[in-house]
């Protein structure tokens, strides 16, 4: 967490200078275009020049990797879960069965695995670009941004607070799981068995509902006070002027779009399987 308690990470990179605006619309046309396809070839691109985007970026590797841990955790446990569920849908894509592992009820099949390894690097193809977004957009740049593109400011700003509120509740969950440490209470390996570790977690959610609730309640009595919602329109502390080069980025995004429909359309169709 950063010293402002936001996920922001401040830096003079190419995306921190970028409008606010214009990153939400990279993000917008980088999540469509992600998903018009099912094409392992589309999506390896798409990986590399996101992972380019994200090393120029210069976000420290200590703020992301939970979010890359993340990410591979939830990879292997989808593609666990597609393998045991359904090991032949990838025949439901091509028209053809290659049996390859014997699972006892059923064959996991080569085009089954394909799919997943094209589902996962669908997945991760978002990753890189979700980080960047995440992370060089100051909350209140994004809320005035999205008031800019035409999103009514109380909801901009309720955005705006959210992301801010993310820290936040991450911190008083260490403070909570920290408290009931001192109490005796086992969440790691070794000081509990699992049953008990996992019963563990679960009970911080009462404290920590309780506190959101307290926290919620400060802040909406704090804007209630300073008049917040009387007015019509507002202005923004952190609102900036696109420059040219933001102009010519968004110009970009949507040219990149509409190829990608087109693309869609008319060359890739369906399911990439070269086998």
């Amino acid at each position: 967490m950063s010293k402002m308690g936001t996920l922001y990470t401040p830096g003079d990179s190419i995306f921190h200078r970028m409008d606010g605006s214009v990153k939400i619309i990279l993000f917008a046309a980088w999540t469509v275009t992600t998903f018009l396809f099912l094409d392992l070839r589309v999506f390896l691109v798409m990986l590399f020049v996101s992972s380019v985007m994200l090393a120029s970026a210069q976000i420290p590797f200590r703020r992301i990797r939970v979010l890359l841990w993340f990410m591979t955790v939830f990879n292997i446990f989808n593609a666990a879960f597609i393998l045991v569920i359904t090991p032949v849908h990838g025949t439901e894509l091509t028209g053809t069965n290659t049996p390859v592992i014997n699972i006892g009820y059923n064959w996991i099949n080569a085009e089954t695995l394909f799919y997943v390894l094209t589902l996962s690097a669908k997945y991760l193809t978002l990753l890189p670009i979700s980080i960047v977004f995440i992370f060089t957009t100051h909350p209140s740049q994004f809320a005035s941004s999205l008031n800019r593109l035409g999103v009514p400011y109380k909801i901009a700003y309720a955005v705006n607070i959210a992301f801010r509120y993310i820290p936040d509740i991450q911190s008083e969950f260490r403070n909570i799981t920290n408290s009931m440490q001192m109490r005796g209470i086992g969440f790691r390996k070794g000081e509990a068995p699992l049953l008990q570790r996992i019963k563990n977690i679960s009970s911080i959610a009462v404290p920590l509902l309780f506190s959101s609730l307290q926290r919620i309640e400060v802040v909406s009595n704090a804007m209630e006070l300073r008049g917040f919602g009387t007015n019509k329109r507002r202005t923004w502390y952190n609102a900036t002027k696109p420059a040219v080069s933001d102009y010519m980025v968004a110009a970009v995004c949507i040219a990149a779009v509409a190829l990608a429909v087109w693309l869609k359309a008319n060359v890739l169709t369906s399911f990439w399987y070269p086998f």
